[in-house]
């Protein structure tokens, strides 16, 4: 692969505007961009989230840069060219994909942002990496603002894996939905109520889901395996609501647990250097026993 370009003083717009990435380098953070602040990689923000760690912002954009060089698809549309004609929003959605091992099993994962703005550098980026780290095949949505629409990305989004499977060397088999904050939130609806209930044909509902900080409190009896992590000084989320929801998932049979951290705020992502540090592992592990299939 060629050599890694950026550094922390790389300015954010030298990433979005690199020609490696061609229409898709200006997904790489939000299109929205009252939601973030900052010129370099190292002084990137995003509203809303804590503990963004630049180190793990720049490993990102190398990552994607140096792949993408290599001549390998760092980025898939969802939509067809007509559909994204006649809905100009839909140009806005896509997956990022993490490749891990051939054939290995697969995690979407969805980045908070109040379905104002989509977080993916802190909030489903690290997280995917990480999990490709591990061999599996993570892709991190980019969607549409909004809970519907954004539900609706995401419903396609798995349909398009599962209609991809083969040419992609992935196994859609017990794959798992992760989310943060609004992207938890995601996760949640979509293993809930399915991919039908979001405008796609039914397909195989998630092994588990991933479901952080966020302060969602219905159980509707048709939650899959439900793993959640918060910290206690959440603003936005509280950890109790999420605490009951869990309760109220066992109560019904099915595996869930919630990991609560003390002091921790929102959106702090992987939680690398705090109380969290770690949680990824944890869900990993809360997924893979959920799996049936090998």
């Amino acid at each position: 692969m060629t050599r890694s370009p950026y550094t922390r003083n790389t300015p954010i717009a030298s990433v979005m505007d690199d020609p490696v990435f061609g229409a898709s380098g200006r997904l790489i953070l939000p299109v929205e961009d009252l939601y973030y602040d900052g010129s370099t990689l190292e002084s990137l923000s995003l509203t809303w989230y804590n503990h963004m760690d630049p180190d793990k912002t720049v490993e990102l954009a190398n990552y994607l840069h140096d792949h993408a060089a290599a001549g390998e698809t760092v980025f898939f549309d969802i939509y067809s060219d007509a559909e994204k004609a006649a809905d100009p929003a839909k140009r806005d959605t896509g997956l990022f994909f993490f490749r891990g091992g051939a054939g290995a099993k697969t995690a979407i994962v969805n980045a908070g942002g109040g379905f104002a703005y989509v977080g993916a550098m802190h909030d489903s980026f690290p997280h995917a990496l990480e999990l490709s780290k591990l061999g599996y095949n993570a892709f991190a949505l980019i969607y549409r603002p909004g809970a519907q629409t954004a539900c609706e990305d995401l419903a396609r989004a798995i349909a398009f894996l599962h209609e991809n499977a083969e040419r992609l060397q992935i196994d859609m088999r017990d794959y798992s939905l992760w989310g943060g904050s609004a992207g938890g939130r995601m996760a949640a609806w979509l293993g809930s109520y399915g991919t039908e209930r979001f405008g796609e044909a039914a397909y195989p509902r998630p092994a588990a889901v991933i479901v952080n900080y966020t302060g969602l409190s219905e159980v509707t009896g048709y939650e899959p395996p439900t793993y959640s992590a918060v910290g206690t000084s959440d603003g936005i989320a509280s950890y109790r609501t999420m605490e009951r929801r869990i309760r109220a998932i066992q109560a019904n049979g099915t595996d869930a647990m919630i990991e609560i951290f003390p002091g921790l705020p929102h959106g702090f992502g992987l939680g690398t250097g705090t109380a969290a540090e770690g949680w990824l592992d944890n869900a990993v592990a809360f997924w893979k026993r959920n799996m049936k299939s090998e």
